[in-house]
């Protein structure tokens, strides 16, 4: 039987809109994306929040990460 990770694994593909920036902070992935003149935060895959500016989504990705791994 497939875990929940495993399945999360097999259905996740790059979001939509232009690929702008990714890293990797506590083994957490970081994408953010340019979609409609909105930056896309997301994190493991997942979709967290829009913002106007892409230091703005940067910024609360990292410190969304150090307050889940806390």
């Amino acid at each position: 039987m497939k875990t929940f990770l495993q399945l999360r694994e097999a259905k996740s593909k790059m979001p939509p809109g232009q690929h702008v920036f990714d890293t990797k902070l506590k083994g957490t992935e970081i994408m953010i994306h340019k979609h409609r003149g909105k930056f896309q935060l997301y994190i493991d895959g997942e979709k967290l929040d829009d913002f106007s500016k892409m230091d703005a989504a940067k910024k609360a990705g990292e410190e969304f990460v150090k307050a889940a791994k806390e």
